[in-house]
């Protein structure tokens, strides 16, 4: 790791130290790295809500379960209307996690 051994004294308003740290923990990061980020010009994002990760997690089942009926249906060369008719449904779900997410009713 490289050694730090160069301090930089900046002085900020009241309003701008509060600035800069609320953007800082919007991406999930202190002052310091966030400043540093900055600097070298690296890519900066927000951290993604906590409820974002849950809605994958939810997701990732969803598309797991479907890849299952699929390969049911491609090994037995054909798929009931019932499979069908629970696949459609688990996408219709995920596209009301989605929805629900977008508005903000996680």
């Amino acid at each position: 790791m490289q050694e730090r051994n160069n301090a930089v004294l900046i002085r900020l308003t009241e309003k701008e130290k509060i600035h800069l740290k609320k953007s800082a923990v919007r991406c999930g990061l202190k002052m310091e790295p966030f400043i540093r980020k900055l600097i070298t010009e690296k890519e900066i994002r927000p951290r993604p809500p906590d409820e974002y990760l849950q809605l994958i997690r939810e997701i990732n089942a969803v598309g797991n379960n479907i890849n299952q009926i699929a390969h049911i249906a491609n090994a037995e060369q054909h798929i009931s209307s019932s499979k069908i008719e629970e696949a459609v449904k688990m996408v219709d779900d995920i596209m009301d996690m989605v929805r629900r997410f977008e508005r903000g009713n996680h």
